[in-house]
Parts: structure tokens; sequence; C-alpha cells
């Protein structure tokens, strides 16, 4: 019983003749940067709002330190800050066309922070 491997030639890919990776690596490098870009502008996002007249009002009127918090945005997760960013642009936008006033975006200020601060604590004692 003599068997051919020519049948078997046929199924196995030739040499050189690879399929392409479905994702090029360009693509997985272009991916890459936009989410970092994202996370860089939810950042900013947040922290813009911390930084503001009204932001730094609500830091300082339950004692939290800007730097504390500025820290802390760094360690959320990427959709964390991806709905606290949004909170803070509607607050912002909210604010700036008058539908929230003074005393309401300090409070929404100091809800965000605690969040964040939480999140920070929670992730940190998660580590141990």
């Amino acid at each position: 019983m003599k068997r051919s491997l020519q049948g078997i030639s046929l199924v196995l890919p030739e040499p050189g003749r690879d399929k392409p990776h479905v994702v090029s690596l360009g693509e997985l490098r272009k991916d890459s940067a936009q989410v970092a870009q994202t996370r860089q502008t939810n950042e900013d996002a947040v922290r813009n709002l911390f930084s503001s007249e009204q932001g730094q009002k609500a830091l300082k009127s339950v004692h939290l330190d800007y730097q504390r918090v500025d820290k802390a945005v760094s360690q959320l997760s990427d959709e964390e800050l991806a709905k606290l960013a949004q909170r803070s642009r509607q607050a912002q936008a909210d604010f700036a066309a008058g539908r929230l006033s003074n005393g309401a975006i300090i409070a929404i200020v100091v809800v965000i922070a605690a969040t964040i601060i939480l999140v920070s604590v929670f992730a940190a004692l998660s580590k141990d």
C-alpha cells in the first residue's frame, strides 16, 4: 500500500503564500494613537472643569486638593474617564448657557471629584 503525498500538498499552504493579517500593523498603530488621543481629550475635559473658577471653588469648599484629584484622573479606566469627561463637558456647557447656577456647578464638580477619588482609592486597594 503505497500512498501519495500529492493530495496533502494541495491542503497545506505553499511557502511564501501566507495569508495577509486581518489588521495591518499600520492600522494597529493608527488605532492605538486614536485611543491615546481620545484618552488625552477626555483627561483634558475633566481637568478643565477642575481648573475652572467654579471647579477651584468647589474643590476648596470640600477641602480637596487639586493635585490629588488631578493625579487620580490619570488612574481612571478609559470607560470611567469617558463617562466623567462627558459629564464635565455637559456641566460646563450648561453653566455657560445659563442652565446651571454657580451652586449647581459647584455641586457637580464636588460629585465628579469625589467619584474620581473613590475610584482611585478602590483601584489602589484592589492592587494590594
